[in-house]
């Protein structure tokens, strides 16, 4: 059989993810500050973006489009109009659920109640105590051995090295060590540089004068487990203690820190900055989103103008005008996408807007989706890294979806609901008496209707990062 090459022309479908559905994908589950910098760095590095100081008044820019773009079709239209101007000031005229003069209203309260934050550097546990150490009479000796101790602490202002290799960095006698880490031991806080809970206990206990008494000394140095494990009656029995001293000596050892570096950790706090508002506006809910510091996008002509002299030159700025426009698109399609599903979490949780997360009523991806006519994967996109200041705080959207828990009357309720409830019942129960999981079963069961297990309670309760009852049993 003879090979031979031919030729065949085939017709198919194929669904490519391009590199600007890519970038529509990403920014939908970006957060806001992740959007913020994407678009700042985007502004540095296309020369068609250009950030738009004076914005366009919508009553000007509707004028301006009646008169000069009569003829233009609708995809016309929406490159050169909408990629150059964004709509970003018309963008809740369009799309809000209240009137523009009402919305003015509420964009002004909505800068009256989220100031901005100014906040110093925060003090590192590090220089806190390299601060206080070389303000101590010590000699140069003794400042090089401290700053040895103290950059080998951990974040919880534990010793972290043995006296030896203190004693080898600094290059001393190892019996030169301890005086001074005895000294480091007394700055604030004081109990930094322990080697173990016992020492930095032990450390406060002596400072504040009190280690002449043996049964405190004891019960810290010995039975530091059996009052983690709430095991009272030994302890009782071999320091032949009633149940009031003991007590007096909990609270004594409960006032002391056993991580006395935690308040200077070196983490900082995370900020979360509303994606969306909700407030309440007589009996309707105004929605609004939060642009406060996402630039107003335009393209600039500029550049276009002064490059197109080559081949090379004009593929390079039809490619990144091209990009520009299809930012442009992506960020107005995630505002309104944001928006939508905003509006329908909104009508489907009314209650809990109303009233509080007691009300928070069973829902799932799916509704959500198929109420706004999108996919569900959009949705759970969009919802991602995604937060809502409502009248009751401020949530994560992917908060209002939730199981749901069946009650005695054959209604549903809310898992959240539920977890919301538990912890109620557990903040107030007495400390002394705490609440089971079977009697809180029991409890929900007969005060709120609410057909629950004990396990589904204890399964709750940990995703709460709540004890079990023997642990929050604060004595017998």
């Amino acid at each position: 059989m003879a090979l031979e090459l031919r030729q065949q022309l085939k017709l198919q479908q194929k669904l490519m993810m391009t590199q600007q559905l890519q970038q529509a994908i990403r920014l939908l589950q970006l957060s806001r500050q992740e959007l913020v910098e994407s678009v700042h760095q985007e502004l540095l590095e296309n020369p068609f973006l250009e950030e738009r100081e004076t914005p366009v008044l919508p009553e000007e820019r509707l004028q301006h489009q009646e008169e000069d773009r009569p003829q233009e079709t609708s995809d016309r239209v929406y490159d050169e109009e909408s990629s150059r101007n964004a709509d970003w000031e018309d963008y809740l005229g369009d799309f809000a659920s209240a009137p523009r003069d009402y919305q003015q209203r509420e964009v002004q309260e909505e800068e009256n109640l989220s100031p901005v934050q100014r906040y110093a550097e925060k003090t590192t546990l590090e220089g806190h105590l390299l601060w206080q150490l070389h303000l101590s009479n010590l000699t140069e000796e003794e400042t090089n051995i401290g700053e040895c101790i103290i950059g080998n602490l951990s974040s919880s202002g534990y010793l972290q090295a043995t006296v030896e290799e203190i004693a080898a960095m600094a290059q001393v006698d190892a019996e030169k060590v301890p005086p001074v880490l005895r000294r480091i031991q007394l700055f604030d806080p004081v109990g930094v540089a322990a080697r173990d809970v016992k020492e930095c206990l032990l450390v406060q206990i002596a400072e504040r004068g009190m280690d002449k008494d043996p049964v405190l000394i004891g019960l810290v140095s010995n039975h530091l487990e059996d009052f983690e494990a709430k095991r009272f009656k030994p302890m009782m029995r071999h320091y032949k203690l009633d149940e009031e001293d003991l007590k007096e000596y909990m609270l004594i050892i409960q006032s002391l820190d056993p991580m006395p570096g935690a308040s200077f950790g070196s983490s900082e706090p995370s900020y979360i900055s509303p994606d969306v508002y909700v407030r309440k506006m007589g009996k309707d809910f105004v929605i609004l989103l939060n642009e406060d510091g996402l630039p107003q996008l335009t393209i600039s002509d500029s550049c276009e103008q002064g490059m197109q002299k080559t081949s090379q030159e004009r593929s390079y700025c039809t490619e990144k005008k091209r990009s520009a426009v299809w930012l442009i698109r992506s960020l107005e399609q995630r505002n309104r996408t944001l928006y939508k599903v905003v509006e329908s979490i909104v009508r489907h949780q009314h209650d809990f807007f109303e009233h509080g997360p007691q009300y928070l009523k069973p829902l799932i991806l799916k509704e959500i989706a198929e109420d706004i006519g999108m996919h569900e994967s959009t949705v759970s996109r969009i919802t991602t890294n995604k937060y809502v200041a409502t009248p009751h705080g401020v949530f994560e959207l992917k908060y209002f979806f939730n199981s749901a828990v069946t009650m005695t009357n054959g209604s549903q309720l809310g898992s959240e609901s539920v977890k919301d409830m538990i912890k109620k019942l557990i903040h107030e129960e007495q400390s002394s008496n705490p609440l089971s999981d079977d009697a809180i079963a029991r409890v929900l069961n007969r005060e709120l209707g609410v057909d629950i297990s004990r396990r589904t309670v204890a399964k709750y309760r940990s995703m709460l990062n709540i004890p079990s009852s023997s642990k929050r049993r604060t004595l017998l």
